[in-house]
């Protein structure tokens, strides 16, 4: 017999069945033991250049957090450079007194670090951060990493490797093994190629690749026997870059623009349509507009939907996994996916990360789209952010997804459970799945 729910049912069916829906979270900036920890922990093995990120020290750290400290502590009385020279405890004390024990922490990056302590079952109203580190000190980095996915109900984390990122690259070049964790994906990331050909032309020849900083034809066929190396090297499910809002497709701009897209167009395109690997492009994000605030110094613009639906329409081979980082590209991203199936949505990217947008990006997105793009990525830095971030995301999206149903049985429709299940399953893992093996 089919389970049907009344309406009065269904906000509570949603929840539980969203709340039981396993995650693959196909964008992070999360990596294995394997990569080197600097963070103390019970196995007694640090890597102060590691790249697992974990812990209350990485939690408070985060550059959204930094940036949030600085408009409390100014830096006429906190100069920038005096703060970049303390240690990362200290950076962390300064930034746990200011923000969340001198103020109430009103944020959503602040709400995060509690809600995080909160489920990790650690009292979030310490009045210092030691007995939080004594917490996780005690903690084997592997074993806590079971730990949080499963607290954020996640089956499968995918990393991002910038293979233009020296301290990265080294690993994976030292140690053939680094990238096996079955727990971890990997996605070849090499914003450079687009963003900066000159110079990633250069390091290209460092590396043993005959290329030049202008794309001539030995130039492109090297670029592509650079990513084909990279791609059976990391054994990477897809491929990304991430874009200023002024990318344009037809290249408008200078001698570099015209190379990145001579590069994208001659090299990236056909390698990845080669292999039928997707093309992830987060666009929008204008790199450190406050340099002194470091990672927490990038910027959000508008960005040109149009160039995404002419790479749609011109390369209808390739797939195109799209994100955009200003609010006001949403709409015009959602009616684009209406028609170009080799396009998908994913995520709320960044900025976009907090509640009041990921609820009104699922609507609108729901609304034009069904149940046929991807709503959520956690975009996490620190492991432990899984838990909060995927925690408030399913909240908001079982809302957004409860109302669609209210609506259909208003019209008089049944609502089936099995239907809720199916399009939630699509929703968190399926959609990406099929999308990567069309």
């Amino acid at each position: 017999m089919t389970d049907f729910f009344s309406p009065e049912q269904i906000p509570a069916a949603v929840h539980e069945i969203m709340k039981a829906q396993k995650i693959w979270d196909i964008h992070t900036h999360l990596y294995p033991p394997t990569f080197g920890t600097p963070t103390a922990n019970s196995t007694g093995k640090t890597d102060p250049s590691g790249l697992m990120l974990w812990g209350i020290d990485e939690l408070v750290n985060y550059h959204y957090l930094v940036a949030e400290v600085f408009r409390v502590v100014p830096s006429s009385v906190m100069p920038y450079e005096k703060f970049w020279r303390l240690g990362k405890a200290q950076q962390a004390d300064h930034i746990w007194k200011n923000l969340f024990v001198q103020r109430a922490p009103l944020g959503e990056a602040c709400r995060g670090v509690l809600a995080t302590l909160q489920k990790l079952g650690l009292d979030p109203n310490e009045k210092t951060l030691d007995p939080y580190r004594k917490f996780f000190s005690a903690q084997d980095p592997s074993r806590y990493i079971d730990k949080v996915m499963e607290l954020a109900n996640v089956s499968t984390i995918t990393m991002t490797n910038n293979v233009f990122d020296d301290n990265e690259r080294a690993r994976w070049l030292a140690d053939p093994r680094i990238g096996t964790d079955p727990r971890f994906r990997a996605v070849l990331r090499f914003d450079d190629l687009i963003r900066d050909f000159s110079s990633a032309a250069k390091k290209l020849a460092r590396w043993g690749y005959k290329t030049t900083p202008t794309p001539t034809k030995k130039t492109i066929n090297e670029v592509r026997r650079f990513l084909n190396d990279w791609l059976d090297r990391q054994k990477a499910i897809y491929a990304a870059v991430s874009l200023p809002p002024d990318f344009r497709y037809p290249a408008a701009g200078g001698k570099n623009a015209k190379a990145g897209a001579v590069i994208l167009e001659k090299a990236v395109l056909p390698v990845l349509a080669e292999r039928r690997l997707v093309f992830a492009m987060m666009i929008g994000s204008i790199r450190l507009v406050n340099p002194e605030l470091r990672d927490g110094g990038d910027m959000v613009g508008i960005s040109d939907v149009a160039s995404v639906t002419t790479l749609c329409r011109e390369f209808p081979k390739n797939k195109f996994l799209i994100t955009m980082l200003s609010r006001e590209n949403q709409h015009e991203l959602a009616v684009a996916a209406r028609k170009f199936d080799n396009l998908t949505p994913f995520g709320c990217w960044w900025f976009l990360n907090i509640p009041t947008q990921i609820e009104q990006m699922t609507r609108l997105r729901l609304e034009l789209l069904g149940a046929t793009f991807i709503p959520q990525h956690s975009d996490a830095r620190v492991l432990d952010q899984l838990i909060y971030k995927w925690s408030h995301s399913r909240k908001i999206i079982s809302e957004a997804l409860a109302d669609m149903y209210l609506r259909v049985a208003q019209t008089g429709r049944k609502v089936a459970r099995a239907e809720i299940a199916a399009d939630v399953q699509r929703l968190f893992h399926q959609n990406f799945a099929d999308f990567l093996a069309r």
